[in-house]
């Protein structure tokens, strides 16, 4: 999936429904419930609150990782483990700089989580994280 395609939902039947409340199921397992989600055209993420599993820490995943929606069960399924999850960059409360999306899109966009360029590092940068 390319890094812009990260930001569009797979299947934009979902934006007719608001998703906070969800719980999110990742590949391995449940990861929290959804504390925000956006519906913006080619900018839509989920925030998910993971409780206890990473002691309330909160994640933003792009609207390109959810793989299916039930919406008679509220749950929603990404395509990514809870370790990929876990391991993302760092929830920014103010997830509008253009660093943090850049980020975040590289990390699940280009070439998968955890992608790392031939440097060794995750995003591009000169510097390992």
């Amino acid at each position: 999936m390319a890094t812009s395609d990260i930001w569009t939902y797979r299947d934009t039947s979902w934006t007719q429904r608001n998703l906070v409340g969800f719980s999110v199921e990742a590949i391995d397992g449940s990861i929290g419930k959804i504390d925000d989600a956006t519906n913006e055209v080619g900018d839509s993420y989920i925030v998910v609150d993971t409780g206890r599993w990473i002691f309330g820490r909160k994640v933003m995943l792009p609207a390109g990782v959810l793989q299916d929606v039930d919406l008679d069960t509220e749950q929603v399924f990404v395509n990514r483990t809870k370790d990929e999850i876990k391991h993302a960059p760092e929830y920014d409360p103010d997830h509008a700089t253009d660093t943090y999306r850049r980020d975040l899109g590289q990390y699940y966009g280009a070439g998968g989580a955890g992608y790392r360029d031939s440097t060794g590092d995750p995003y591009g940068r000169d510097e390992l994280v």
